[in-house]
């Protein structure tokens, strides 16, 4: 007598979602994810977010603030696109680190309502990085550049 035993996929394997048509939530989400880095990158060229960035004690601001957006943009772009997306999660990862803990200061700011701001600005921060943090592992899924190229 022949038993049938199921074994279990690795938990580390990525499935693809049993219908079909579900497939196109995942674009979706990611141009989602990704807008708010694309479309703020472009003011990170413009003299009042380098003065801002130098107010908070960011080094070098002339310097850094134009190169996280020009990272910004590129990552946000990389994951709307679905093209190399562990690449660009990870370079939200490198955007997210440093803007998250220079710029939201949270405990650090005396008057109440701007430290509540700053504290809801450093939780949307950390919760998107948990998210470039997933798709750097998970990559771009099905409807992706990336996808057509495996």
């Amino acid at each position: 007598m022949t038993s049938h035993v199921e074994v279990a996929p690795p938990r580390d394997v990525v499935r693809p979602v049993a219908r079909p048509q579900l497939r196109y939530i995942v674009p979706v989400g990611r141009v989602l994810f990704a807008a708010i880095f694309v479309v703020a990158a472009f003011g990170h060229f413009s003299s009042q977010s380098v003065a801002y960035a130098a107010s908070q004690g960011v080094p070098l601001p002339g310097l850094a603030v134009p190169l996280s957006g020009v990272i910004a943009l590129v990552g946000g772009a990389s994951i709307a696109l679905g093209y190399r997306a562990r690449l660009g999660a990870w370079l939200i990862v490198l955007f997210l680190v440093p803007v998250t803990f220079t710029m939201h200061r949270f405990w650090a700011v005396g008057d109440p309502m701007m430290a509540q701001m700053q504290q809801i600005m450093f939780m949307k921060n950390l919760s998107m990085l948990g998210a470039a943090l997933v798709l750097a592992y998970t990559g771009a899924g099905p409807v992706s550049l990336d996808a057509r190229r495996e």
